[in-house]
């Protein structure tokens, strides 16, 4: 067993973390498992498989306004396209809607960060050597996109996001 390309965000409303990840020991799916802080550590509930292909580059974030995780990856069992999914927190356990696909392109590294001033995800990415960005829109248990764009045409590497609270 193992993981790789592991992201972690806070569910405020439940004062819960969630982990997503690659389980390397379960044919690299993407997982995601609910932890409990406590003052003696944190205790975890059920692993769950948000995407039963071969997953990378998962990045998760909170959307405080609907109270639902979104992570995004790369889903190597649809040409490496990019994909958004939401999931749910109830109690020690996360459940999922359906898979968006927000690039039908093969992506490379992806990060997702919440903006809350306008309440939208925004997901950060490349493909071939161009940076993009899209922003998504959270309703219920699925996540809609508009339209992609370029922050970068050539050259990029590795890229990650946050949001600027002060500058929204």
């Amino acid at each position: 067993s193992g993981q790789g390309d592991v992201s972690i965000a806070c569910d405020t409303s439940n004062n819960k973390i969630v982990i997503a990840y690659t389980d390397v020991g379960n044919s690299s799916h993407g997982t995601a498992i609910v932890g409990t802080v406590s003052d003696t550590g944190i205790s975890y509930g059920t692993a769950v498989v948000f995407n039963n292909q071969t997953t990378s580059y998962s990045s998760i974030c909170f959307d405080s306004s609907n109270n639902k995780m979104v992570i995004a990856y790369r889903d190597g069992g649809a040409s490496n396209h990019g994909k958004a999914i939401v999931g749910t927190v109830s109690g020690t356990s996360i459940s999922f809607g359906t898979a968006v696909v927000f690039e039908s392109a093969s992506i490379g590294e992806v990060t997702a960060a919440y903006d809350t001033t306008n309440q939208r995800v925004v997901i950060v990415y490349k493909t071939s050597s161009i940076g993009k960005a899209i922003v998504g829109t959270v309703s219920g248990t699925s996540i809609s996109f508009g339209s992609a764009t370029t922050y970068q045409v050539a050259s990029v590497g590795q890229n990650s996001s946050t949001y600027d609270s002060t500058n929204g």
